[in-house]
């Protein structure tokens, strides 16, 4: 009934989204997190929408239309006209933390592989916790190998080729945490930045213009999984316009250099 594929996103710079205001008298610009684990996702809205307003770019509206849906707005919104792309949302697979002496260790946890080898149909198993890439650079002391973070140190059971769970085949440093353990790194490797609103004529504060946002780092890495409806025309989902990858703008605050990320496309039909 449907055609499945998977997208890798990879952040090239730091990626917001989320609510345009938090919980503190909208001071607090927070991202969008996955309720059991507390690790950045990017929603299947967020996704569908960005991928809609790209093709609008290449094709007439109808086109559009055809592959994903009426828009709300539309005088055809109270006909029931299924959108034949269908996006879940996506989530990490290894998030960079800074690390003194690496400088950056990938990091990730059992339950973020487990989604990324359901949609990804890995054939291995789960690497055991606080086991590390083969690559990764960790001081030894009386037969324990330990690397260390900001606030605080990680003992490595044994070390491991984890080139397998990397999208590219490419092995960067990594370990896996704990599912208990992740949502306190994450917070740890987040992207913060504070920012003001100034008046127009003096270099003061204009009002309540002052708030900080949260984003997922640089070289961040996603997955997503896409399902296609077959049904039965010989139209080709062509999501970019000459290849299966492309960069392109995904959340909020691009104005500011946020959301720049590369996408690529990968079907298992």
């Amino acid at each position: 009934m449907y055609k499945k594929a998977f997208g890798i996103i990879e952040t090239l710079a730091p990626l917001h989204v989320g609510a345009t205001a938090g919980e503190e008298s909208g001071n607090l610009n927070l991202i969008f997190r996955d309720q059991f684990t507390q690790t950045g996702i990017i929603p299947g809205s967020s996704l569908r929408g960005r991928f809609r307003a790209e093709m609008r770019s290449q094709v007439d509206e109808k086109e559009v239309s055809y592959w994903y849906g009426e828009g709300a707005s539309s005088e055809q919104s109270e006909i029931n006209n299924e959108s034949m792309v269908k996006f879940e949302h996506a989530s990490i697979v290894w998030l960079p933390v800074f690390c003194p002496g690496q400088p950056i260790v990938w990091v990730s946890s059992p339950r973020l592989l487990e989604r990324y080898k359901r949609i990804a149909q890995i054939d291995a198993e789960i690497p055991s916790l606080y086991v590390a890439s083969s690559n990764i650079r960790a001081r030894e002391s009386q037969g324990k190998k330990t690397i260390f973070f900001n606030l605080g140190f990680l003992n490595i059971i044994r070390s491991e080729n984890l080139s397998k769970w990397f999208p590219n085949g490419k092995e960067l440093p990594a370990v896996i945490v704990d599912d208990s353990d992740i949502a306190m790194i994450h917070d740890m490797a987040l992207y913060r930045q504070s920012r003001v609103r100034l008046k127009d004529n003096e270099k003061v504060v204009d009002g309540g213009g002052f708030f900080n946002t949260e984003a997922l780092p640089e070289g961040t890495i996603l997955v997503f999984p896409i399902a296609i409806r077959d049904d039965k025309s010989n139209k080709k989902w062509q999501p970019f316009p000459n290849d299966i990858t492309d960069e392109i703008y995904l959340g909020g605050l691009e104005s500011i250099g946020f959301g720049h990320c590369q996408l690529k496309i990968v079907n298992r039909n």
